[in-house]
């Protein structure tokens, strides 16, 4: 049994930073029921007026160097800094940022998934990264994001659809050309992970670090302990609907400009495919 120290840390320092008024969480309205009819796919509604304008596309400095420390949870070696995301989708909404600068569109490197194996070790879920703005990134900084989760419940809605994508042989062209999916023969801090991501990212297209500076493409991983998912991205807009890594795990979030009748007809797989 993990003592998922990172995990209580992030408990009392949301209480701390929402006291101190440092730490806004989003108000979303769950409209799934009104949209579809599936059980894949949670969608939420922003309530934007909670928020100033410039608050939806994060503020022009890097707000990780320094990082706020109101709301900082730990060090994670002498590389790494893990802390609360100041507008988080949930309750300890975690990032495992990088103590200096490296840039968001870069390869993660070695020194990362090391980071990133600490922590699961002791707390673990849902793992996401988005590559730049294309993909969805709101900050240049290197982040990486967790979503905490218990190890008896699905880490995300879509979670039986990735399992199943190479089972059924999927037959969306745009899904099986921009989408690959590994499941682990063994936990994530077992893995040789960084091959895999290197591997996966290669046969995508993406490049591969000794060759390419940058991966080639925008891109959105996704992981947990058991699996990982990487997406080739085109865009991260369509109809009004912003999506990044998280919107493959099935969580969409619209606001007042998004082309809610477009959702409601043609369904939140359409509005993914349309991205790739």
């Amino acid at each position: 049994m993990k003592k998922e120290i990172y995990w209580e840390k992030a408990l009392q320092k949301t209480k701390i930073s929402i006291n101190s008024k440092s730490l806004f969480p989003l108000k979303t309205i769950d409209i799934t029921k009104n949209l579809y009819k599936g059980n894949d796919f949670i969608i939420r509604e922003l309530d934007v007026t909670k928020f100033k304008k410039n608050t939806l596309i994060g503020p022009k400095h890097n707000p990780f160097k320094p990082w706020d420390k109101t709301l900082e949870i730990d060090s994670i070696g002498y590389d790494h800094q893990l802390i609360l995301n100041k507008y988080p989708v949930q309750i300890g909404h975690i990032l495992l940022i990088t103590n200096e600068w490296k840039e968001q569109n870069g390869w993660i490197d070695i020194k990362d998934w090391e980071a990133i194996k600490k922590v699961n070790k002791d707390t673990t879920g849902l793992w996401f990264f988005n590559s730049g703005p294309l993909a969805g990134a709101s900050q240049p900084h290197r982040h990486i994001q967790l979503l905490r989760r218990n190890p008896s419940e699905l880490t995300c809605p879509r979670e039986n659809w990735i399992l199943n994508f190479c089972k059924v042989n999927y037959k969306n062209e745009k899904f099986s050309k921009n989408i690959i999916i590994k499941k682990f023969s063994k936990s994530l801090n077992e893995e040789n992970i960084y091959k895999i991501y290197k591997e996966l990212s290669n046969e995508l297209g993406l490049g591969e670090p000794k060759i390419d500076n940058k991966p080639r493409y925008p891109y959105n991983l996704i992981f947990t302990d058991n699996w990982m998912v990487i997406i080739k991205r085109k865009t991260d807009n369509v109809h009004g609907i912003s999506i990044n890594a998280l919107g493959f795990a099935g969580y969409i979030l619209v606001t007042y400009k998004s082309d809610i009748k477009y959702l409601k007809k043609f369904g939140p797989e359409k509005i993914l495919e349309n991205l790739l």
